[in-house]
């Protein structure tokens, strides 16, 4: 049995694509969107982020569940 083969799109990074430059942690509707129904974070190869933004996201994301924005796990 042949398998067709097919090249998926290169996803662009939405950060790159709006030129955000900074993530602000107390931006929480954007930070959901980067977070699974579990709560944890996508990653890179889902979201389609760069690196330096992922990075970003991370420690956005980090952040506002330390001072009680995000959840740490989805109930």
């Amino acid at each position: 049995m042949v398998q067709k083969r097919y090249r998926s799109r290169k996803r662009v990074c939405s950060f790159c694509a709006d030129k955000v430059d900074h993530l602000d942690y107390k931006d929480i509707n954007k930070l959901k969107k980067y977070i699974s129904d579990r709560g944890k974070i996508l990653p890179r190869r889902i979201t389609g982020n760069c690196a330096i933004h992922q990075r970003q996201l991370t420690k956005a994301v980090k952040r506002a569940r330390q001072v009680a924005l995000l959840p740490y796990n989805a109930d």
